[in-house]
């Protein structure tokens, strides 16, 4: 338990009186998160590699801009110039959606506050800052919209599994190579993560008094609290999944490795 041995007017003398090492888990959550911010942004600002047809980096799907190797749509916006940049990558426009989604997730909080802000860096340890404000206050009180964005996250699953449907149509037809399973790996990753949200769970039953005046509801809601129970093991097997799923994606448009062709 947190440590309370104080003396007279001065602060506690230890962090915690836990002697295991509690500072393992926030220090692989700075490294994993922070690992995969930087590769995340270092992918956007390139904004090349990151089609292999037929497989499109989820990074850049929808892909947005005309000029784009994978119009998604059949078309797209015209490239936007920044002055002193170039033309903005169409990746940091699209990440806007799911990385408002992962940020305000309840479970990524608990794990960055802890990590990054010590806030407090785990169980029965002592809070890095002097006083505690919680989510009132600007800026994380706009936390909040994290409701709202599950709704975005749902479109970017129809998108990327539409993605993943475009990944058996080859330039010589039908047929599955390995970027097919991965990319359908990270459809299922980040649909498990998506759909096990508590938000999605609370849209499931969370209005509901009486369970027996909605039964289709009650199994829909029991179905989704299963996978709740599950939702920190894909919220990261989902974010290392999309990583990679891009890291894949850039080898072979780069020419590092090829696609073996299953079918």
């Amino acid at each position: 338990m947190a440590s309370t041995v104080t003396r007279s007017g001065s602060a506690p003398a230890a962090l915690t009186l836990r002697q295991d090492a509690w500072w393992v888990e926030p220090l692989l959550i700075v490294l994993a998160l922070g690992g995969f911010v930087v590769y995340s942004t270092w992918a956007a600002i390139q904004n090349a590699h990151y089609y292999a047809a037929p497989y499109l980096s989820p990074f850049y799907s929808p892909c947005l801009y005309a000029t784009c190797l994978h119009p998604t749509f059949g078309g797209g916006i015209p490239e936007i110039s920044l002055p002193g940049i170039g033309i903005l990558s169409p990746a940091f426009l699209i990440l806007i959606g799911p990385l408002s989604f992962r940020l305000s997730c309840y479970y990524y909080r608990k794990a960055y506050y802890r990590s990054f802000w010590l806030a407090p860096p785990a169980c029965a340890v002592r809070d890095a800052h002097g006083r505690y404000t919680g989510e009132t206050g600007f800026p994380l009180i706009l936390q909040n919209i994290h409701r709202y964005t599950w709704y975005v996250a749902v479109l970017f699953i129809v998108v990327l599994t539409w993605d993943a449907l475009l990944a058996f149509r080859f330039p010589d037809g039908l047929g599955v190579g390995v970027g097919t399973l991965v990319m359908w790996a990270n459809v299922i990753l980040l649909a498990g993560y998506t759909f096990s949200c508590h938000s999605c769970r609370h849209l499931c039953g969370g209005g509901l008094d009486v369970f027996s005046t909605a039964p289709g509801r009650y199994r829909l809601w029991r179905f989704v609290t299963r996978l709740n129970e599950r939702h920190p093991l894909f919220a990261w097997l989902s974010l290392f999944g999309v990583g990679l799923t891009d890291f894949y994606i850039r080898l072979l448009s780069m020419g590092v490795i090829r696609d073996l062709r299953l079918l």
